[in-house]
């Protein structure tokens, strides 16, 4: 393997699909796949009288710089008497890939595309998530449309769904449309060129601003995740780098909230079942009042999200570095989301994290297949037909798309140390500055800041709280375990 780290990329790339095999994913695509594939040599066009004609509407995106599956485009006007409307078009994934034939079938099987710095395991073939099912710059596309009108104040009074015909007239990424937003860089150039764009980015990152603080006053939680990057020069890794959020990914985050909970209350006025997406109250709340206790916080006895969100707020705003942390400790103690069969009609679980009860994944049918299935829902909805799916399978594919999506985010994790061990295989003996991020019967663990990377303390340790600075050693590193250690500096 020492030879093999000459080659970075090429060594993550081919840990990334010994991962994604150990843990019960399909790195590879079958020769049924590549056989249909082949078939499938032009975008999805209808010319239905059901298809709006809205390409000629300056639509656009906001993704990761590097991204190429492009989900969904935004667009908006203000209105005469105040207010903002806004259409979210999400790529109609179905008009390629039908229900049960082999790309669906391999679809079905990861249920989620799986991004790892070396190598992307797309849910669909590339030809189709990066080609013709993207809503790709200048390329005419059919999407699901979800119209929404809001007041001055951010609330949502009225929305609609339907399918349109729509074209991508800029593509744009978060940093450079953040950094433009908080007065730091130009606006970008594929913004430039469509007249009216930037007042267009104006105004939905204004009502982005004005959800979020509506959602938090119902108890929506803000957390900051630990999130670092893998960079390239060419095959070598030659940093990590935390992803930041920012204002633009806001913007596209509410929207995308929004447009799920549009899509959840459709589907049950129009009496069908829904795969719904939910964070359950959490069980184990009394552990989060004992953390927060641990900071000299009182929690009520029964869960509340208001209570949590202050409280997550306050830490904050008093000690950043370490709020991540914090944040991944009580992601961890509320539990996981999940998907879960809602009939019209039942009382909605909602989504504790969200402060929604209304809530679906139906914005990445590109990249999740649950929101392939809500998208063929949808669709039969519109069309007055019966469902795609019965509650059988539906029941049966929530509980494998949970289970598949907890698999894909081992093996993204599982990288991410990987790639650290990698980076820092060439560093030992160094010394680096960090934070204690874990104490347990299983070992220490420390988060160093450059590069933000975490490892497991060894050697006979001193009694060691969460949160404490400290001095380490880097003594050795296993790139194909992942593994990280240091020694404490006294």
């Amino acid at each position: 393997m020492n030879q093999a780290l000459n080659h970075h990329r090429t060594t993550l790339a081919t840990l990334a699909g010994l991962a994604m095999f150990s843990r019960g994913l399909e790195p590879e695509f079958s020769s049924a796949v590549q056989e249909q594939l082949a078939g499938l040599k032009a975008p999805a066009t209808d010319q239905g009288s059901d298809v709006r004609d809205l390409r000629s509407r300056d639509w656009f995106s906001i993704d990761n710089d590097d991204s190429r599956d492009l989900d969904q485009l935004s667009l908006s006007e203000s209105l005469p008497k105040g207010g903002l409307r806004v259409w979210v078009a999400v790529a109609d994934v179905d008009a390629l890939v039908k229900k049960g034939t082999p790309i669906d079938q391999h679809a079905q099987f990861n249920t989620t595309s799986v991004y790892t710095s070396a190598r992307i395991f797309p849910m669909l073939p590339e030809q189709l998530s990066t080609g013709l099912t993207s809503l790709n710059p200048d390329e005419d596309r059919l999407a699901i449309v979800t119209e929404m009108v809001f007041t001055d104040d951010g609330l949502l009074i009225e929305s609609a769904i339907y399918r349109a015909a729509v074209r991508n007239k800029a593509q744009l990424a978060y940093d450079a449309v953040s950094a433009w937003i908080e007065g730091d860089r130009e606006l970008p150039q594929p913004a430039r060129q469509v007249h009216g764009l930037d007042m267009q980015l104006r105004a939905q990152d204004g009502l982005a601003q004005k959800l979020r603080v509506l959602r938090r006053a119902e108890g929506s939680l803000e957390f900051e995740s630990f999130q670092p990057r893998a960079q390239f020069d060419g095959e070598r890794i030659t940093d990590i780098r935390q992803q930041p959020q920012n204002r633009a990914r806001q913007l596209i985050e509410e929207f995308m909230i929004a447009t799920n909970g549009c899509t959840a209350r459709y589907l049950s006025a129009h009496g069908g079942m829904a795969l719904s997406r939910v964070v359950r109250s959490p069980e184990r709340w009394q552990r989060i009042v004992d953390v927060a206790h641990g900071y000299g916080v009182k929690l009520p006895g029964q869960p509340d999200g208001k209570a949590l969100e202050a409280f997550l707020a306050r830490q904050h705003r008093e000690d950043p570095l370490r709020f991540p942390d914090l944040s991944l400790v009580i992601v961890k103690l509320m539990g996981s989301g999940e998907y879960v069969v809602e009939r019209s009609g039942d009382a909605p679980i909602g989504h504790f994290g969200l402060a929604v009860q209304d809530y679906m994944h139906s914005t990445a049918p590109n990249r999740r297949f649950p929101d392939l299935i809500t998208q063929r829902l949808v669709k039969a909805s519109l069309a007055g037909g019966r469902s795609p799916y019965s509650q059988v399978e539906l029941v049966d594919l929530a509980a494998h798309c949970t289970e598949q999506e907890d698999a894909a985010q081992k093996v993204e994790r599982q990288m991410r140390k990987s790639e650290a061990a990698l980076l820092l295989h060439s560093r030992i003996g160094q010394r680096f500055d960090g934070l204690v991020t874990g104490v347990s019967d299983r070992g220490v663990w420390v988060r160093i800041f450059e590069p933000p990377v975490e490892g497991r303390l060894n050697g006979d340790l001193p009694a060691l709280k969460v949160g404490k600075s400290v001095r380490v050693r880097l003594i050795s590193t296993s790139v194909e375990r992942g593994f990280i250690d240091f020694a404490l500096e006294h």
